[in-house]
């Protein structure tokens, strides 16, 4: 397993308990990470995402609703919910990440943890989502073709 896949496990795990839980996100990491020792650049990517989704939270639930036709956010499963926010903050705020990478882990996850119809509902919200991004799916910023797309 990829670190970043690991990072983006643990990521997952985190918000899912954070729907529940609600309350001061520093306490939460607090305990979050208490037992459990991941490698440090797994936990910084994890938190980087962790606070990335958490700051973006309304945004990203505003654009899962458009994407996700006659589904309401509350009837979604929080496992599927979450691996979306993750994948849509990704998307659309870390332009270093190929979209198409994120949407691959998040149909992966969504397939570890609730199997291949997760996998095939996550598949086709976030395709949708895809269509939004102003860079092709397959760019980061260390390609080349990003700057082309994207003048500074």
């Amino acid at each position: 397993m990829s670190a970043r896949h690991q990072a983006r496990l643990l990521a997952v795990q985190f918000l899912f308990q954070r729907d529940f839980n609600p309350g001061d996100l520093e306490e939460a990491l607090r305990d979050f990470w208490e037992g459990r020792a991941p490698p440090p650049s797994v936990r910084a990517f994890a938190e980087d995402v962790i606070r990335g989704v958490e700051t973006n939270r309304a945004e990203l639930d505003e654009r899962l609703r458009a994407y996700a036709e006659h589904w309401d956010l509350e009837r979604m499963s929080a496992v599927d919910r979450n691996i979306m926010r993750v994948a849509l903050y990704e998307m659309r705020r870390r332009d270093d990440i190929p979209p198409i990478v994120s949407i691959n882990e998040a149909v992966d996850l969504a397939k570890e943890f609730n199997g291949l119809e997760s996998g095939k509902f996550v598949n086709g919200i976030l395709d949708r989502a895809a269509r939004d991004v102003r860079r092709p799916p397959r760019v980061g910023r260390a390609d080349p073709r990003f700057k082309k797309r994207n003048p500074e």
